[in-house]
């Protein structure tokens, strides 16, 4: 019932959206993205990603001012305050501009584009919202992200900026013409594949974990310094090397980074769920928009540390972490994107706490006068505050856990209900849905429960993100299937139906998993290198792993597990090429890579098929556990005894499970 509620307080709020009347509208109305909605009706002129806009540009001889951001996107909802909703900043854009808008979440092959093309013009990451000014021909003259309404040490502001872009172009043009073709050029240089093979091997896992470990943050835990993000795929690979090769510091760097993020003022300590990530490096005061990716990812690998080590610690984590999920952003069938930073207008209003109204809270909760103490200062709700305004971020730096801490959350939480809770991006991703569903599989070691929901969101999945066997990247409530799936939701689709496969033994989540595979393939693998989209905007897809892990990366994995499964060494043969022509960027810099370490393992150490009748199939499960290496999978089969193979050879056969562990455990000790 509370999920219908949702859906119909939704559907209210889009009808009175529209009811209002706004001076401006422009042609983002036409659009489903509720980011490109949020600004429809401002003075900018905004049109939409597409060949209107473009031949528009050049029918006017206009540049084109490219904004790029997400709907709960802090920087993005100041800049559009400061600068788009101003008639004097949009006056600029429209008399000198094509203004269009793109959501980096609709269109991630774009955003991909031209933060390479931010990264190449300035030498750092990007972020969001980022600002790319291009000829009317698409060529880029600037790339910028957040630009300052006003002047801010000694930067121009966004007036003098495009102003000044607008005015060299009117009165020189040729130099702007020469200017953006060297610029071209380099960019088509930069974003050039060279397709050549190498050999790797499983030295390049130990150079993996000591590159971690030189930039691990032996204080606060973690990598790197602030802002400091999760590095998710990074401890959930760690995880996952320890599992392999026992591995002492991969587990010790994981478990430590994990306990102090679920400590800190990353993890919302009243409600459960993780930030995107934190602003200062230790771990306090987080930029509080939640991603479900951030905490898919982050379910899979404290569900994955869990395994190792079975904590209460680790099991609240992952529980909290779920509900979290399914209170805020489960619709009953699947989990819409994100929620935004901002409440009422300001940034972390909803989460943070003002100390005597934490006090008082408490006090009306009938704690008395000690507990409430205790409780306050094991959360750091203080006077002076960590936040603005001397308000307080909660984070736990002690171990002991006062009486009664479940009874204040309750008060602190129905405390937060006061202010309205932050906007919730309700458009549905075949891609982060996806790795929902891997997360809630890995979490059925926690519980088994996770398991029953990670199949319901599979089939959610299939039912809903596909139209006429065709696969769609998002979805809105009322809306039409618009946008086609792209490498993301192909890979991590397929990764989730592998899982469903290996807990259900049911062959439709295999073969769909290997017709995505084989689609996948003639959709997005041309001449050696994999793509983001197939649409007329070709983007690279990236080997690293960004905000959440590379599709490119994922897309193999499931090549070499779907080769192992179905028994299709042609399939094994494509994912060890596809890997021969990486090998050489995971070699040179492997910390920059680590779902590609799990390919690694999976081709230079091992990947295991435990096979048996289906009345046996429990014992295997349980031998699994027991040995609990990664790459293992179960396959129900007709045999009347228990067997091991490899991607080469079936290399252990018993009736014994006890025999049978010992031969694996000695097979993977070669």
């Amino acid at each position: 019932m509370k999920n219908i509620a949702k859906i119909v307080i939704i559907l209210i709020l889009g009808i009175n959206m529209q009811a209002k009347t706004y001076k401006y509208t422009n042609d983002l109305i036409h659009e489903q993205s509720p980011y490109l909605l949020q600004h429809a009706h401002n003075p900018v002129n905004w049109n939409a990603w597409g060949n209107k806009a473009f031949v528009k540009a050049k029918k006017e001889n206009k540049l084109i001012f490219l904004s790029i951001g997400y709907s709960t996107c802090h920087w993005c909802h100041v800049m559009e305050k400061e600068t788009f909703d101003d008639v004097a900043s949009a006056k600029i854009l429209n008399d000198n501009y094509i203004p269009i808008k793109v959501d980096r979440e609709e269109r991630p092959d774009i955003d991909k584009y031209y933060q390479d093309v931010f990264y190449l013009l300035n030498r750092r990451g990007g972020g969001w919202p980022l600002t790319i000014i291009m000829t009317p021909n698409r060529e880029v003259i600037f790339a910028g992200t957040y630009i300052p309404a006003k002047q801010i040490g000694g930067n121009p502001s966004f007036k003098e900026v495009t102003g000044f872009i607008a005015k060299k172009f009117k009165d020189n043009p040729i130099e702007i013409d020469k200017s953006a073709k060297s610029i071209t050029a380099a960019i088509n240089k930069y974003t050039s594949v060279k397709v050549s093979k190498d050999t790797i091997d499983m030295s390049v896992v130990d150079k993996f974990v000591n590159d971690v470990k030189g930039n691990f943050d032996e204080i606060n835990m973690g990598i790197g310094q602030a802002p400091k993000f999760p590095h998710a795929s990074t401890f959930d690979t760690l995880l996952d090397v320890y599992r392999a090769t026992k591995n002492q510091d991969a587990l010790y760097m994981s478990e430590d980074a994990l306990r102090a993020m679920a400590n800190g003022g990353i993890n919302d300590q009243i409600e459960g769920g993780f930030f995107r990530y934190s602003t200062d490096e230790n771990w306090i005061i987080p930029h509080f928009e939640k991603m479900l990716y951030t905490n898919a990812e982050l379910i899979q690998a404290y569900s994955k540390l869990y395994g190792i080590k079975p904590t209460e610690f680790t099991k609240q984590t992952v529980e909290k972490t779920i509900k979290n999920m399914n209170d805020r952003f489960f619709d009953g069938s699947l989990y819409m994107s994100a929620s935004d930073a901002d409440s009422e207008g300001a940034e972390g209003k909803y989460f943070v706490f003002n100390y005597d109204e934490a006090k008082k809270a408490l006090d009306v909760a009938g704690l008395d006068k000690k507990n409430s103490d205790e409780i306050l200062k094991y959360l750091n709700i203080t006077k002076i505050g960590n936040f603005e305004h001397e308000s307080s971020n909660p984070y736990v730096d002690e171990d002991k856990v006062p009486q009664n801490l479940d009874i204040a959350k309750i008060a602190l939480k129905k405390l937060r209900s006061k202010i309205r809770y932050p906007f919730i991006d309700h458009k549905f991703l075949t891609s982060w849905n996806s790795l929902m569903a891997s997360a809630l599989f890995e979490a059925g070691n926690v519980d088994e429960r996770y398991s029953k929901e990670a199949m319901d969101l599979v089939d959610n999945i299939l039912q809903k993100m596909q139209k006429n066997g065709v696969l769609y990247h998002q979805r809105l409530a009322g809306k039409e299937l618009k946008v086609k799936a792209m490498l993301e939701d192909y890979a991590f689709l397929s990764d989730a139906l592998i899982s469903a496969f290996e807990h259900s033994q049911d062959e439709r989540y295999l073969n769909k998993a290997i017709l995505l595979a084989n689609t996948a393939m003639r959709k997005f693998y041309i001449g050696g290198v994999w793509y983001l989209s197939d649409t007329d905007f070709k983007s690279v897809a990236p080997l690293e792993d960004a905000s959440y892990r590379s599709a490119q990366v994922v897309m193999i994995k499931d090549l070499f597990a779907l080769s192992l499964l179905s028994g299709d060494i042609k399939l094994y043969e494509k994912a060890d090429l596809m890997l021969s022509h990486i090998a050489s960027k995971i070699k040179n810099y492997p910390s920059a890579y680590p779902e590609a370490i799990k390919l690694v393992i999976m081709a230079k150490k091992a990947q295991i098929d435990l096979k048996g009748p289906k009345d046996r199939i429990g014992e295997l499960r349980t031998l699994r556990k027991e040995i609990n290496y990664p790459y293992m999978y179960i396959l129900e089969s007709d045999i009347n005894t228990l067997q091991a193979c490899s991607d080469k050879q079936c290399f252990a056969f018993s009736k014994d499970a006890k025999e049978l562990k010992r031969d694996i455990i000695k097979y993977l000790q070669k």
